[in-house]
């Protein structure tokens, strides 16, 4: 469960603390490949979010093959990092981004702070995934799906079936039932108001906000606040929240049992999948990246099935590649989101500042 809780709260992190961290030791061997010589061309530079997680074992697999140390400069929240991404054209602190998703995307591109490369194994990507007619300046790493997750436990003894789609969220039987991060300061929360852009369009999600305040649903702060203190079926909150409807992700699911032993034949908390909004990470080779095969190399990299199989456990989301393998508490526990709701890049980028500053003045008020 730390890793799950790392994951979400660092996404709704506000402030942007700098830092290096060295994750991989120099390899002896292997082709340097980058600009200049000695040391700073066998070091390649990740610029990420504080989410990001890889274990050691993989990441000194890469140096073994290719020669290159891994350093890794978080820089808070994805927003923050892309902010400070688009603020160092031209001059980036790294060679390659990784962490930009489908709802800051168009910022990124229309900034043009990419190199296109189109690396290796993305013809194991489906193409969803991928960012339209972007001429490979990004590449998919990987993705979740925002989703009101229940407790299994209130809802057996009620008797009572869970909700299932949008729709069934402001029926009378889920009144004062739901929490969800407020949609201005929590990267969940504003998936989940994009999804509902999506299922209801510009001219339908207001009223259903409307709805959904008039049959009680509550907003905090954060995902943290929601899953651990008001969601019922939290282990790491310890059950101790009232509301048994919380927006959190498909894969809160697994990191509820995972290290739970006996494994339960089913897990405690399950997913509402008609509610579902799909979030892509993308990684891409910055412009102007001071080792530029570097970090062509890296791209490839994460990519691979070594790096691609670590993500689940490492970062609780799915693997942008269609082969890679899912460890089995995510194949056991998790919910495969058949049809998630979904908005083009631009689509967002043009709406999303007016869509929070009307929901804020729709629900919070």
């Amino acid at each position: 469960m730390t890793t799950h809780i790392r994951r979400r709260t660092a996404a709704g992190a506000l402030a942007a603390v700098l830092g290096i961290t060295s994750l991989a030791a120099c390899g002896d061997s292997g082709d340097s490949g980058g600009q200049g010589d000695g040391e700073k061309s066998k070091t390649v530079t990740l610029v990420t979010h504080d989410s990001f997680a890889v274990s050691d074992e993989v990441l000194k697999k890469f140096t073994e093959q290719t020669g290159y140390k891994v350093e890794v400069l978080r820089g808070g929240d994805a927003g923050t990092a892309v902010n400070q991404a688009v603020l160092s054209k031209g001059n980036p602190q790294g060679d390659v981004f990784f962490g930009v998703d489908n709802t800051l995307l168009s910022r990124a591109l229309d900034n043009d702070i990419f190199t296109p490369y189109e690396p290796e194994g993305l013809d194991q990507v489906p193409a969803e995934l991928l960012a339209g007619k972007d001429e490979h300046r990004v590449t998919p790493v990987d993705f979740g799906d925002i989703c009101v997750n229940y407790d299994r436990a209130y809802f057996e003894k009620k008797k009572l079936a869970p909700p299932e789609t949008f729709d069934d969220l402001v029926k009378p039987a889920y009144k004062d039932l739901l929490v969800t991060p407020n949609a201005a300061t929590s990267s969940p929360g504003l998936a989940f108001l994009l999804g509902t852009a999506a299922e209801y369009g510009d001219a339908g999600w207001q009223d259903y906000w409307k709805k959904l305040r008039a049959n009680g649903v509550e907003v905090v702060d954060g995902w943290e606040q929601a899953y651990n203190d008001r969601f019922s079926g939290s282990a790491a909150g310890k059950g101790k929240g009232d509301k048994p409807l919380v927006v959190s992700y498909a894969s809160s699911p697994p990191a509820e049992v995972l290290g739970v032993k006996p494994q339960p034949e089913q897990g405690p908390t399950g997913v509402a999948t008609g509610t579902c909004f799909r979030q892509t990470e993308f990684a891409g080779l910055l412009d102007g990246a001071a080792n530029e095969k570097g970090g062509k190399a890296l791209l490839d990299f994460l990519l691979s099935k070594t790096f691609q199989e670590d993500v689940p456990l490492q970062m609780f989301v799915n693997p942008a590649r269609e082969d890679a393998k899912l460890p089995e508490i995510f194949t056991e526990y998790g919910a495969k989101i058949e049809k998630p709701a979904s908005l083009e890049p631009a689509k967002i980028a043009e709406n999303r500042e007016q869509w929070v500053k009307s929901w804020s003045s729709l629900v919070l008020k």
